[in-house]
């Protein structure tokens, strides 16, 4: 009872909160403004950080990093994050819903582009590619209702999250 009650939430909350613009393949000297997000429990979450920080003042982009972290820090661990822009286990609601605060700081600003790296299809992604008024969605799963443009999977052959990036990049370099 409990999973169809979620269920429900989940699909209400989606339905409320989705982004009515188009969105669609727009070259790279168009976008003005991006938002991505990294899983920091992939090993190479640091280097991919900072490779998308580069690729997005190398392209005069204003880019705005979030970070998944779901994992159970333990006594004397710390964030390894900004905590602004880390969404936390403790941000999201009991359906899995992030909290406002996190969605307005994702949607400040306006983005052109967004960029998910993560290898998950879990709501805390869905619900923040959905919302997002991004013109052009670049994804690495695909989530329902085909939210992303462009999916770069790496299913047949498992990659990190920078590589993954770099694929990207490469792509958007190209159409620009």
């Amino acid at each position: 009872m409990i999973d169809f009650i979620k269920k429900f939430m989940r699909r209400r909350s989606l339905k409320k909160a989705g982004s009515k613009v188009e969105s669609g393949f727009i070259p790279l000297s168009q976008v003005h403004g991006a938002v991505a997000f990294i899983d920091v429990e992939d090993t190479s979450f640091d280097q991919c950080k900072n490779e998308m920080l580069l690729f997005f003042r190398r392209h005069n982009i204003h880019g705005e990093l979030f970070y998944f972290d779901f994992r159970k820090l333990g006594d004397g661990e710390r964030l390894i994050t900004s905590i602004n822009g880390t969404v936390l286990k403790k941000d999201l609601n009991w359906f899995d819903r992030p909290s406002d605060e996190k969605i307005n700081v994702m949607l400040d600003g306006d983005p052109e582009l967004f960029i998910s790296v993560l290898d998950s299809t879990d709501y805390p992604i869905e619900y923040m590619a959905k919302a997002s008024t991004a013109k052009f969605k670049i994804g690495r799963r695909q989530l329902p209702d085909n939210v992303f443009d462009l999916v770069v999977s790496d299913a047949n052959s498992p990659r990190s999250e920078v590589e993954v990036f770099r694929l990207i990049a490469s792509f958007l370099e190209k159409v620009s």
